[in-house]
């Protein structure tokens, strides 16, 4: 198992303290890093929000939280009580910096902490709330801000964004968080394509007939729509997570793993990728939207149903052809695919290689199946390789498809750590090799601006 690290001592503000994203994802995965011994006893964990609401108010509304979203067995009452000792609140109005006094208060003085603005909260408070930290006199060397996606929802309002954070932060301070990028399994993908001689020379078109990218939920909108129905299944799934996946698949060797020759090699991808015109629109990409059906047997409403309006909403399903238009892979299909209430949760990549050229088993050709390497993201990470095989025993020669298959559980033998987990001790030691620099987000929406 990789070595533990600890993390300099931090103030981690939240704002959006006491929303979906902080109770499910944030303090979870600073409750696991805190149990594991990565974050120090005088580490701070701030939330911010607009609610009136005491400390103890909020110690136990995130104990709930913890108990509702953690696995079975991981809740402990000693380690509870070390890591609500951390925690604390404010109430403050993103947009009304008269009611940041007591924030500002708890901050000042504390120049020597890494200090870490996680902004879990609508895109548009993104600009202002840097602007508050900066009127404050609250950002030094040490300040770093995590923009949660989507950065905008076009390219003009990205640009907007980042223009106005920007102004109060340098670039190396901003960390653009997509936390598809943080899995375990995204990060073998590297390894596998660029710590492996055998993959290389069958990366590419002439032996790739096709890359397939499915992104599945089976939980619906639920208490997102209003956010959902401004954004969709393009802005809000395709811009950020699935082109990032794309880029890894595709992108060429980096000179090294510094974060910019990565991040250069995955905006050359970016870049590379085939414009979907008007005329094509129906030939290349497909939306739909669930309705009122069954999933395993449990009857769920239809998104109009949950919107609750006459209007068509946003799209719930989308699906792309995509062409990256470079040496390697051209004429290569894409297909991504994401949406939610379908038949399970799972996201995979698939890299289909094409048919044998010559079968020397007529009588079995119709038996027998192109290898697939199938990359699980979640759940169950881990590789699986189909090749073709003889089936045992002295009755003939039949041929059938046999999975190698690596699961990462099994062979680590140890929890799988939440991406959440692995991006906030990346932000919390400075680097931003897994996160999206401003030219790969305004890259992304310029491409995906012409499907809309």
């Amino acid at each position: 198992m990789a070595q533990l690290i600890p993390v300099d001592t931090f103030d981690l503000i939240i704002f959006g303290g006491t929303g979906d994203l902080a109770m499910r994802k944030l303090l979870p995965a600073m409750y696991h890093r805190a149990r594991d011994g990565q974050i120090t006893t005088d580490s701070r964990i701030i939330a911010v929000g607009r609610g009136e609401m005491s400390r103890t108010d909020y110690v136990s509304l995130v104990e709930r939280a913890l108990q509702e979203n953690l696995k079975e067995g991981e809740f402990d009452a000693n380690e509870w009580r070390e890591f609500e000792a951390r925690l604390s609140y404010f109430n403050a109005d993103a947009l009304d910096y008269g009611t940041w006094t007591d924030l500002a208060k708890s901050l000042s003085g504390k120049h020597e902490r890494t200090r870490v603005i996680y902004l879990a909260t609508a895109p548009q408070l993104f600009g202002p709330i840097a602007t508050g930290f900066s009127a404050n006199g609250l950002i030094n060397s040490c300040t770093r801000i995590v923009l949660e996606k989507p950065v905008g929802h076009d390219l003009l309002s990205a640009r907007l964004i980042n223009d106005e954070v920007g102004r109060c932060f340098d670039e190396n301070q901003i960390f653009r968080i997509d936390h598809y990028l943080g899995k375990e399994t995204v990060q073998n993908l590297l390894a596998l394509r660029f710590g492996n001689s055998l993959f290389e020379p069958l990366w590419r078109r002439g032996v790739v007939d096709h890359v397939q990218i499915t992104v599945a939920e089976a939980l619906g909108v639920g208490g997102r729509i209003d956010f959902y129905n401004s954004t969709g299944a393009l802005r809000d799934m395709v811009q950020n997570h699935m082109l990032q996946l794309v880029c890894l698949v595709a992108m060429e060797a980096p000179s090294s793993l510094d974060h910019d020759a990565v991040r250069d090699e995955k905006l050359k991808v970016l870049r590379a990728l085939k414009p979907i015109t008007a005329d094509e629109i129906k030939t290349r990409t497909v939306r739909g939207q669930y309705t009122a059906g069954a999933i395993n047997g449990t009857t769920v409403p239809g998104y109009a149903e949950e919107l609750g309006s006459d209007t068509d909403g946003a799209e719930t399903f989308v699906a792309l052809k995509v062409e990256v238009e470079n040496w390697r892979w051209s004429n290569v299909p894409f297909y991504l695919r994401t949406g939610k209430r379908l038949e399970s949760k799972h996201s995979e990549i698939v890299i289909q290689f094409q048919d044998v050229p010559h079968s020397i088993f007529p009588d079995l050709a119709r038996n027998i199946v192109a290898n697939r390497l199938t990359i699980r993201l979640q759940p169950d990470e881990g590789v699986k390789l189909s090749v073709m095989a003889k089936e045992p025993g002295p009755g003939g020669f039949a041929l059938r498809p046999v999975s190698l298959d690596l699961s990462f559980e099994e062979t680590f033998g140890i929890r799988y750590p939440d991406s959440y987990e692995r991006l906030l001790m990346e932000v919390l030691r400075g680097n931003p090799a897994l996160f999206m620099r401003r030219d790969e987000v305004e890259t992304a929406w310029q491409w995906i601006d012409q499907i809309i």
